[in-house]
Order: structure tokens, then C-alpha cells, then sequence
């Protein structure tokens, strides 16, 4: 793709995971880019709702209804949508949300975390969340401007629509925001995570990036240095034991440090 960056050894990706980090407003190194890390550069930015298939789109209310139906009472504080949303995505259900996160690291950790994909070369998304906002109907910027920031939370989107339904007639033309969940557990602060939303179910990330490229570029890293860059993850403590934990990110962290590099 035009925005690719090729990554050419484990020094030349420091440079480009942080790569116009620098705000001179601030006179401070405060990137405007979220990531998101992808094992295979053929993996698309579909959501886990679209992989569904069939009329997913249709499907959505009615998920999210039941999940709020069957969830544990106490899953949710308050009953806005977007808090809802935000924990189905948590805990698996399909939504049209989708994970970043803020660490260009933690990217990192999702673009080699899995040895069966070593053969094939992975990639880190990166999209400059703050000026992707300019494409944001007018009553969304107004909130936004008016609270000083550059993501939401699911109380500034209500205080403008409260429903998916509602969030869809607010367009006109497509657009993406981000969306900081709450504190649910420590896997949400550990991986420094938010999530994007298209303002449709429909609507393919990665299309409207390619329409609007310069709100992003993608960092492509080559199969034959994945495990050195993994194993210096390792080194550095960005494993599954500090992202995910528990024991299923200790059994995770621990199958791959003591798996073979030929196998």
C-alpha cells in the first residue's frame, strides 16, 4: 500500500513506532496515532461483527438486547449503550467496535504474539485518532471541542445521542470515533486500549482510511525478524501475563517461551 513503511532491522522500528510523535505545542513527545497490530499484512480491518456474514448488520440490536438481557446484573454501571457495547467487545461478542490502543508496544505484542504466523509478514495500523475528528458531524465536534479532548466517553456520546440508531442519523458522510471504555478490569489498563466505531455497521475501516490517506500509515514488519523482535518484547515484559491477566495469559506467555523456533 502507498502509506507503507517497511520495517528494516529492530532499531529502524523504534523509529517508526514512534514516528511523528513529537507535539510542538506541547514541546513534548505526545503522539496523535492509536495502533493496532495484526500477525498476517493480508488481515483486513473488518469488524467482528461483519465477520458474521449474512445480514449482520441486522443482527446487532438484537445481540446487544439479549447480551444485556443475560448479563450478569452488575456487568454495567448505568445503562448507556456505548458502556454495553464497549463490554460485549470486552468479553467476545460481535460488535462494530474494534481494539487500538495507545502503545505502540502493545501493537507490537499483537503484530508477533503468535509463533504459527512467523512465516508471514505482520503489520501495525496506525491512524492519527486527533485529526481523524475533523470528519465528525458538527454536534459531535462540538462536545468534543467543548470537553478539551480527543476521544470520547460513553457520557459525552449520550449527552449527543444514545443509541446506535441515533448515531447514524447524525451522518452525513462517514465517519470514525474513538471511544475510551471504562476501567472494566486490568486487561483494559494494561493494554492501554480504546475502540473505533464507523458511524454504520456496514462501513469497512480500511476503505475509508484508503479514501483519507492521510490519517494514517501502516508499519509493515518482515516474517524474519519476528522472533527477535518477540524476543525482545519478552525481555521488556510486554507479554500475555502483563496484557491478559491471569492464567490464561500465564499458560499463553508460558507455551510460547518454551516453544521451539523450528517448530
Amino acid at each position: 500500500m502507498k502509506n507503507d513503511k517497511f520495517v528494516e532491522s529492530f532499531n529502524h522500528l523504534q523509529e517508526l513506532l514512534f514516528f511523528d510523535s513529537y507535539d510542538a505545542k506541547l514541546d513534548r513527545y505526545r503522539s496523535s496515532h492509536v495502533y493496532r497490530g495484526l500477525d498476517c499484512i493480508e488481515y483486513d480491518l473488518k469488524t467482528s461483527l461483519m465477520r458474521l456474514g449474512g445480514p449482520y448488520q441486522n443482527l446487532e440490536r438484537h445481540m446487544l438486547r439479549n447480551f444485556k438481557k443475560y448479563a450478569h446484573r452488575n456487568a454495567v454501571q448505568g445503562d448507556s449503550v456505548w458502556n454495553w457495547l464497549a463490554v460485549a467487545q470486552h468479553h467476545g461478542l460481535p460488535t462494530r467496535l474494534m481494539d487500538w490502543t495507545y502503545s505502540p508496544y502493545v501493537a507490537l505484542h499483537f503484530a508477533t504474539s503468535d509463533i504459527r504466523d512467523f512465516n508471514n509478514d505482520g503489520v501495525i495500523w496506525c491512524i492519527n485518532y486527533v485529526k481523524s475528528n475533523q470528519y465528525l458531524p458538527d454536534p459531535l465536534q462540538t462536545i468534543i471541542q467543548d470537553e478539551g479532548s480527543n476521544v470520547f466517553t460513553a457520557a459525552m456520546l449520550d449527552g449527543v445521542c444514545d443509541s446506535l440508531k441515533k448515531l447514524e442519523i447524525l451522518q452525513k458522510e462517514l465517519f470514525v470515533l474513538f471511544l475510551e471504555p471504562p476501567s472494566l478490569d486490568d486487561r483494559i489498563v494494561n493494554q492501554h486500549a480504546l475502540f473505533s466505531m464507523m458511524s454504520t455497521a456496514t462501513a469497512h475501516m480500511d476503505d475509508w482510511l484508503n479514501q483519507n490517506p492521510d490519517l494514517y500509515f501502516r508499519i509493515v514488519i518482515p516474517a524474519k525478524l519476528k522472533w527477535e523482535i518477540r524476543d525482545k518484547l519478552d525481555q521488556a515484559n510486554i507479554t500475555e501475563r502483563v496484557l491478559f491477566p491471569g492464567l490464561d495469559g500465564l499458560s499463553d506467555w508460558l507455551k510460547r517461551q518454551y516453544s521451539s523456533k523450528q517448530s
